[in-house]
């Protein structure tokens, strides 16, 4: 019989139980967190129609080449979900009744036919929160702060920088690029941090803008403008009025919640996708370990409204964490391999539903407990309690039995307690 050539499709990954305990207390952590501001859990499909995750509203041309794509045994176009973004609009456009505003989180696998880097698959898991119904840049403050309080938790040093469409939409627009061409440059100058400037303006050249425009643009690039640069161009643009307000009113949100080292204005982050309307902000680890950003978000008020074909405007903002990142973040900085994952290991000496009975009794007081049920040597059954790091160490045996106490072990101190056998 020829042996199957089994490996893991790229881009996937198996997590063994020592890296899986990390993961799940990261997402225990995110959870509880999420859940102090008030977000709801949800859960929504990943199987999705083509239609829906291929909108107008939804990730952009970029995003779509990335997407997994099948049909079903109704010749159904169906797509596996890229992000949980879109799946929550569709909830929203679906719920009318929901009471505003609603604040959602969703934890899931997502799956991106993309580049394969570290902390980057395409079968990965997303930690998203999203708020319908506030139109302040109080919702935008509050996702920051509740991200630095979770990070905190993970005691990972973070950085969130932040910008808003509108300001760079409506410099473009003063700068005369055509409309049709905007996101297209707002894509290329969202590489200003991962190209060279000689790249970057040959990139622009290539959307056949006018030597002038590009000129303004190449200034606009070496101006390494504060958010004050904008405010001469307010009575020039009204995009460039809304953007510069929405900064300066989320800025004061975040002195007031003394939040300012942690979040940095940058004037040239664009984010790639064309749902964001106003606010974005992306996520990145002070220390530089992880180069790319393990998060981000923004604002994307016309997403609700354009899925169920409404005029209406639906005020929405969002961010996401990828858990899968941060795990690696937190795996280059500790040996996740050394944590135990059980508290009390039992060796039984011919004492097999004796030794079942007392794992049970010691579960209920909330102890992790092994019993040795393969038939070990007694030598053997202690090496694997060391291998393991398993700190206590219990011997039940037929003199254990007789006697009616039994000893616990503490592998590390030497020290031993005994017990009556109940």
């Amino acid at each position: 019989m020829k042996k199957m050539d089994y490996q893991n499709v790229k881009g996937t990954q198996d997590y063994l139980p020592a890296q899986e305990v990390v993961r799940r207390n990261i997402r225990r952590t995110l959870e509880d967190t999420f859940m102090l501001y008030g977000c709801k859990p949800l859960e929504t499909p990943i199987l999705n129609y083509t239609e829906l995750m291929a909108s107008k509203y939804a990730g952009g041309a970029e995003i779509l080449k990335e997407m997994y794509t099948l049909t079903d045994r109704g010749e159904r176009d169906l797509a596996l979900r890229y992000d949980l973004t879109i799946p929550f609009a569709k909830v929203i456009a679906m719920n009318p009744k929901l009471s505003m505003p609603f604040k959602r989180y969703e934890i899931g696998k997502v799956f991106r036919d993309g580049p394969i880097k570290a902390g980057r698959f395409r079968e990965f898991t997303q930690c998203d929160v999203d708020v319908v119904g506030i139109e302040s840049q109080s919702a935008e403050a509050e996702l920051m702060v509740m991200t630095i309080d979770a990070f905190n938790k993970l005691n990972i040093e973070m950085l969130i920088q932040f910008n808003n469409r509108k300001l760079l939409a409506g410099l473009l627009q003063y700068f005369k690029v055509p409309q049709l061409k905007i996101n297209s440059v707002i894509l290329i100058l969202d590489k200003m941090e991962k190209i060279d400037q000689v790249t970057l303006l040959k990139e622009l050249e290539e959307q056949n803008l006018s030597p002038s425009t590009i000129e303004l643009i190449k200034q606009f690039l070496n101006a390494n403008p504060t958010i004050a640069y904008f405010e001469k161009y307010r009575e020039e643009n009204e995009l460039i009025k809304q953007g510069y307000e929405e900064l300066i009113e989320l800025q004061d949100y975040l002195q007031v919640l003394n939040v300012g080292e942690n979040c940095v204005f940058n004037p040239f982050l664009a984010r790639g996708l064309e749902i964001y309307t106003g606010s974005i902000y992306e996520l990145f680890l002070k220390d530089g370990a992880i180069k790319s950003s393990i998060g981000g978000g923004g604002r994307y008020d016309n997403a609700i409204g354009g899925l169920i074909g409404s005029e209406e405007k639906f005020s929405t903002v969002g961010i996401s964490f990828g858990l899968d990142v941060i795990y690696t973040a937190m795996e280059q900085r500790e040996n996740s391999a050394d944590q135990a994952l059980v508290d009390i290991f039992i060796i039984p000496l011919n004492t097999q539903k004796e030794a079942l009975r007392l794992a049970w009794q010691l579960r209920q007081q909330g102890n992790r407990v092994e019993v040795e049920l393969s038939g070990k040597k007694l030598r053997k059954a202690m090496e694997k309690a060391n291998r393991e790091n398993i700190r206590k160490v219990i011997i039940l045996g037929e003199n254990e039995m007789k006697s009616g106490r039994y000893e616990m072990k503490d592998m590390q101190t030497g020290e031993v307690e005994q017990f009556e056998i109940l």
